[in-house]
C-alpha cells in the first residue's frame, strides 16, 4: 500500500496519507509532512520522543499531532524518520493519541529543502473506505 500522495495546491502543500487502520494513516501523514522538508528515510531512529496529544475530534487531533512533528523541528532540530506504536483512542471527551517518534538532530549530512510553517484545518478530511485517507493541507 503506497503510503502517501503529494498533491498539487495552488501557495502551500496538500497529500493525502493512508492506512489499513486510522493509527497507520495518521503515522503516514507524519512522514508524509516530514517529506515535505527532509528525506526522512535517509535518517536513523537513533534518538525517541514519546508523545501525547488529545483533540475534540479525530480532526483536531490529526492537526496537534502533526503539530507536534513541527514543534520538535523547530525547538529541538528532531528529523522524524519513523512513528512507533501510534494509538488513538476514544474518549469520553474526545479523543488522545499516543506514539514514540524516532529520529536524530539535524546536522551536516542532512539536507533541508522546505519549511513547514503550520498545519491547517483548510480541505482537511479524513475518510474511511478501505481502509483510511487523511488529506492534510500545510502553509509553507
Amino acid at each position: 500500500m503506497e503510503r502517501y500522495r503529494i498533491l498539487p495546491h495552488t501557495a502551500d502543500a496538500k497529500f493525502q496519507a493512508f492506512g489499513k487502520t486510522l493509527d497507520e494513516a495518521f503515522g503516514n501523514a507524519a512522514l508524509a509532512l516530514a517529506s515535505l522538508m527532509w528525506d526522512w528515510s535517509a535518517v536513523e531512529p537513533k534518538v525517541r520522543h514519546f508523545i501525547h496529544v488529545a483533540g475534540t475530534d479525530r480532526e483536531q487531533l490529526l492537526v496537534k499531532f502533526l503539530g507536534e512533528v513541527i514543534y520538535l523541528f523547530e525547538t529541538r532540530q528532531f528529523l522524524l524518520a519513523k512513528v512507533d506504536g501510534l494509538r488513538i483512542r476514544e474518549r469520553f471527551e474526545g479523543f488522545s493519541l499516543e506514539a514514540v517518534l524516532g529520529g536524530e538532530a539535524v546536522s551536516a549530512r542532512h539536507e533541508l529543502f522546505g519549511d513547514v510553517k503550520a498545519v491547517t484545518t483548510h480541505d482537511l478530511k479524513i475518510e474511511e473506505c478501505d481502509g483510511f485517507t487523511v488529506q492534510v493541507v500545510v502553509d509553507m
